[in-house]
Parts: C-alpha cells; sequence; structure tokens
C-alpha cells in the first residue's frame, strides 16, 4: 500500500505559487493566460483581479510594478516580473514539454519578432480604446487616431503577406501573440474589419480561435 501525504503537505503542492495581476480584457494578460494552458501550468498561479487605466491606477499593482501596467507576475519568492515578454519567457521556462520560444539561433529571432509585431498591435489598438473610450468626442484626435489605426493596417498585410505558413506551423509565442491581438482588435475594434483585407489571416485565426487555450481565455466583457 502506497503510503499518503498528509492533508497539509497536498494542500502545499497544490497551492498556486504565483501570483498574475490579471485583467482577461487585457491582450497582453491573455498571452500569459494561454500559455498557461498550453503549458499546463494554470495551476501554479492565483489570479488577481487589476481594474485600472492611465488615470485611475491599482495602488496594489503599483507596489509590485511602478509601471502600474499589467501583466505583472509575483514569483513565489516575492520577486516580480512585469513586461508580458518577460513573463511569457520565464514561464516558458518552466515546464517539461517543448518549449514556446525557440533557445536559440535565427528561428528565436523570427519568432519573437512576429511576437513583437504583434505586441505593436496591442499596443497600438489599447490606445485607441483609451482615445475614444476616455476623452469626450470633441476632443479626440483624429489624426492620432488614424494613425494608430495604419500601425495596425500595415502589420496585418505583413502577417497576411509573409507570416501564414510560419503561423500555421507552431502555436508557440508568435501564433499566441497574434492570435491574442487580432482577438483584441475583435473585443474592442469591429469597426477595423480587419478580415476583409486579410482573409488568410482570418482562416488562420478561425482554426486556431477553436483550441481550448483561446476558449478558456476569451475575455466575457
Amino acid at each position: 500500500m502506497l503510503p499518503t501525504l498528509p492533508m497539509t503537505e497536498i494542500v502545499a503542492m497544490s497551492a498556486p505559487s504565483m501570483t498574475l495581476f490579471h485583467n482577461p480584457a487585457s491582450p497582453f494578460v491573455r498571452k500569459v493566460m494561454v500559455l498557461l494552458h498550453e503549458t499546463g501550468q494554470m495551476n501554479r498561479v492565483a489570479l488577481q483581479a487589476s481594474q485600472l487605466t492611465p488615470v485611475s491606477p491599482d495602488q496594489a499593482l503599483n507596489k509590485d510594478n511602478p509601471l502600474g501596467k499589467i501583466p505583472a507576475l509575483r514569483l513565489a519568492d516575492g520577486n516580480v516580473l512585469y513586461d508580458s515578454r518577460v513573463i511569457l519567457d520565464y514561464l516558458d521556462y518552466q515546464h517539461v514539454g517543448n518549449p514556446l520560444i525557440p533557445r536559440d539561433g535565427s528561428a528565436r529571432w523570427r519568432r519573437l519578432t512576429l511576437a513583437s509585431l504583434a505586441d505593436g498591435i496591442m499596443d497600438a489598438a489599447v490606445m485607441i480604446r483609451y482615445e475614444v473610450a476616455l476623452r469626450v468626442p470633441e476632443k479626440h484626435w483624429d489624426e492620432w487616431l488614424d494613425g494608430q489605426r495604419d500601425k495596425i493596417r500595415r502589420a496585418l498585410a505583413l502577417l497576411e503577406a509573409d507570416a501564414i505558413a510560419e503561423l500555421t506551423s507552431h502555436f508557440d509565442v508568435a501564433a499566441i501573440s497574434v492570435a491574442c491581438a487580432l482577438g483584441y482588435l475583435d473585443l474592442r475594434h469591429p469597426d477595423l474589419e480587419w478580415r476583409k483585407a486579410n482573409p488568410k489571416l482570418a482562416d488562420w485565426y478561425f482554426e486556431v480561435s477553436q483550441r481550448p487555450s483561446m476558449i478558456a481565455t476569451m475575455p466575457k466583457v
């Protein structure tokens, strides 16, 4: 008969060892959540809700991340990681499966570059959201908004022309980042109608959006 562990040890083994400052609407947070699902690490992380805007900070978050931005990940030793790219890199070293970020060589730089392009789409989309949602219409800076939308369109055009085969080959850091960027466009900027100019990207996104990790992290807002 196998020995049984005391209940206190079982609880200690199953209790989350990290805390993620979390808002399900954030595409940057969603990237981290998708990776946690894909690598089987969700039970290691407790979620701490963080509702914030540039003019309404989260004081608890500010104590751990002076930039006041999410995601931020508090580790078991109390140290805090911030910026989604840093958190993804850290978590990718914490599981036993194939890495979702290539460890070296040209593949690493290519996948990280595609992920950075997706982050740029998210940055522009979030800034548009803040401008439109937080400022009264008569104070909107239309030229600036158009410039952000053009960034998004140019980035999507590059993905449509040059990256579909690569995105299809692996659901890794690049594919996760692009998928979360497109999901955020659907959530906050359906008026951009990004699928019209990017049919191959739309087909790819339709497929990957059916993954359990994408379904589980879809914002319910």
